[in-house]
This record gives C-alpha cells, sequence and structure tokens, in this order.
C-alpha cells in the first residue's frame, strides 16, 4: 500500500497535497511531504473559497478512482493544501487506484 494511503484506527485514510486555482484538474501523481510522508498531489480550476476546491477534488478523486463522493469524507484540512479523507466505502478501488500512480 502506497504511503498516501494510511489505515489508521478510525479507517482508511487518504492524503491530498491540493493546488487550487491550476489550469486544469488532474491527479499528477505522488509526492513527498515535508515531514517524509506521501500524499496525492492533486490540481483542480476552482478557487478555494466556501469549499469550491475541497468539493472540486473530491469529485476529481471519485471520477479517477471509480468510486461515488459519497465514499469520501474529508476530515482535516478544511483551509490547508494538505488534506486528509476517509474512505468511507469502496477501499479496495481506492488502494488500486493510488498503486497505479506515480511518484514524482
Amino acid at each position: 500500500m502506497t504511503q498516501a494511503l494510511r489505515q489508521t484506527a478510525k479507517g482508511l485514510h487518504l492524503f491530498v497535497k491540493a493546488t487550487p486555482k491550476a489550469s486544469r484538474d488532474e491527479v499528477t501523481g505522488i509526492v513527498p511531504l515535508a515531514d517524509g510522508r506521501e500524499a496525492v498531489a492533486i490540481k483542480v480550476t476552482s478557487v478555494p473559497e466556501k469549499g469550491k476546491a475541497n468539493a472540486a477534488i473530491v469529485g476529481l478523486i471519485a471520477k479517477s478512482a471509480g468510486i461515488p463522493k459519497s465514499a469520501l469524507e474529508q476530515v482535516a484540512g478544511e483551509t490547508d493544501r494538505n488534506k486528509v479523507f476517509r474512505i468511507v466505502s469502496h477501499a479496495e478501488a481506492v488502494q488500486t487506484w493510488a498503486e497505479g500512480l506515480s511518484r514524482k
């Protein structure tokens, strides 16, 4: 399992490094974070106001991984670039998707 996905006492968590106001929506791969962990790098065209960028990130993850948006629940990073999503369902599909991402 990639380090961008971590099993915790509260379930499987997906770590994301977000870039709002990008030129296009895309999942760019797995990137290292300053603390040595890894995250999925995601760029969205939405602006980071009133949850628009967070909603776009959920939609892009869901579309890329082939899961419903309801399978993701944001648990940290509402106003931060580093975000954490709990995988509510479809964990196997998310693991397969994340493992197929390239490292940057």
